[in-house]
């Protein structure tokens, strides 16, 4: 299995449970990798048979600034199941980092692994 990742996506938007979270917009980083057979794009040089990190981007992006949700792990989860579904990937790992959340540290985050059925 191949592996097209995307590094360090930046997205601003509102996300936490603290009322004070939920007045301004925060900076959230993803790092994306997404297990997929690259053959069929390799060999016809066709963005068709690939899968198009600018286009996850975008929706990883779109879904993120939509609907606000308070944890991480729920939008991790409903990401997840967005890229199985609309993109040509067999697994998918995604870490979310959120750097202003806890002041003593650099970043705290999230990472989970999802297999499509």
């Amino acid at each position: 299995m191949d592996k097209v990742y995307i590094s360090q996506l930046h997205v601003e938007t509102i996300i936490g449970v603290y009322d004070f979270e939920k007045e301004s917009k925060q900076s959230l980083y993803f790092d994306i990798e997404m297990l997929t057979d690259i053959s069929a794009a390799a060999q016809s040089d066709d963005i068709n048979f690939a899968v198009d990190y600018a286009k996850v981007s975008e929706r990883v992006i779109a879904h993120t600034t939509a609907q606000p949700v308070e944890l991480l792990e729920t939008l991790l989860e409903q990401l997840a199941k967005i890229i199985l579904a609309e993109f040509n990937v067999q697994q998918v790992t995604i870490k979310v980092s959120k750097p202003a959340a806890v002041p003593a540290a650099k970043t705290v985050g999230v990472e989970i692994t999802r297999v499509k059925s």
